[in-house]
């Protein structure tokens, strides 16, 4: 059951600096893309705006840029022109297989590279209509004092489920961030917390402008479990970068989705460099993702399914890459 919309302001800035200044001159806004993931909370009575501010007449915001030595790619990209670009599926291959995993094709239309990033964390006692979450108390999350999946805990323990994150952590991404009198620039993991509540290190009015990525990529790949085959986010999902020479793993890296309150990157890879690829190796890889994600009774599906799933996909991304090499 949704609710009709609360009344707001819609603002319309045509530059990266008048969003900024919106921002900062309407605390309780919220920038808005495609809205595929806002508009939904909103009309369910999940959180509350006095203005949204639309991003799409930016065209700073909406360009792939590749006349430097990297690639850097707008927030305002759609999710399909990346599942379609066929240099996206060359060079930077999980990426795109990341890309064409998200929902349906009317999400992908709609969707947005810098949505999906800030994507709203998840749980079963938070998605839902305003009437389910007050017959059962609310949550820590919002307008509740009690985490349902953790009550004796202090923290919130909502999954970030966004499918691009993972990809660009293991690419080597960093994001440029606009703010109120300048911009920033950090690594992509650094955009995150492990806090269901506040997943998202960004100040107030701070607007995440592009993605940054080097020019040179390892082969990659990314694979995901949900509950349909289509739409539904993910249960885990992992992304895998790896490079071989003469027979051994020259580099490695391993994220995951889905799991944790926010994208992981999986610490302890660089350590099975100038190994042979072999079941030990696979084996280690799979003691590692599993000591490190921390899935919690956040979906329908158990915890212990979604951690075991996250291992198996970060072997069977491994075992691709590695045949393909």
């Amino acid at each position: 059951m949704t609710t009709a919309l609360a009344h707001f302001r819609l603002l319309n800035p045509a530059s990266v600096d008048e969003a900024v200044a919106a921002g900062r001159s309407h605390p309780g806004s919220r920038y808005v893309a495609g809205g595929t993931d806002l508009l939904v909370n909103l009309r369910r009575g999940i959180g509350g705006v006095d203005a949204l501010i639309d991003l799409t007449g930016i065209g700073e915001l909406n360009r792939i840029d590749d006349s430097g030595p990297g690639l850097i790619i707008g927030s305002m990209v759609g999710i399909a022109e990346i599942a379609s670009n066929k240099r996206f599926a060359t060079h930077y291959t999980a990426l795109a297989e990341a890309a064409r995993a998200i929902a349906g094709p009317g999400h992908r239309t709609l969707a947005t590279v810098g949505g999906n990033l800030c994507l709203d964390t998840r749980c079963v006692y938070y998605n839902q209509s305003d009437w389910w979450r007050s017959a059962n108390g609310f949550c820590l999350k919002h307008r509740g004092d009690v985490c349902h999946v953790a009550p004796q805990g202090q923290r919130c323990h909502a999954a970030y489920s966004g499918d691009l994150a993972p990809a660009l952590l293991v690419l080597g991404a960093e994001v440029e961030i606009a703010r109120y009198g300048g911009r920033r620039r950090i690594p992509l993991s650094d955009l995150y917390v492990e806090d269901g509540r506040a997943h998202l290190a960004l100040e107030p009015g701070e607007l995440v402008v592009a993605v940054h990525l080097p020019a040179d990529a390892p082969a990659s790949t990314y694979m995901k479990v949900r509950q349909r085959g289509a739409v539904d986010f993910p249960l885990a999902g992992v992304a895998v970068v790896l490079a071989m020479k003469d027979g051994k793993v020259e580099s490695l890296r391993v994220a995951v989705t889905g799991a944790n309150s926010r994208p992981i990157l999986i610490d302890g890879t660089d350590k099975l460099c100038g190994r042979a690829m072999d079941a030990k190796l696979l084996k280690d890889v799979d003691r590692l993702v599993q000591k490190q994600v921390q899935p919690m009774r956040t979906t329908l599906i158990s915890s212990n399914y979604r951690r075991l799933a996250a291992a198996a996909l970060a072997k069977r991304a491994i075992e691709k890459l590695t045949a393909a090499a």
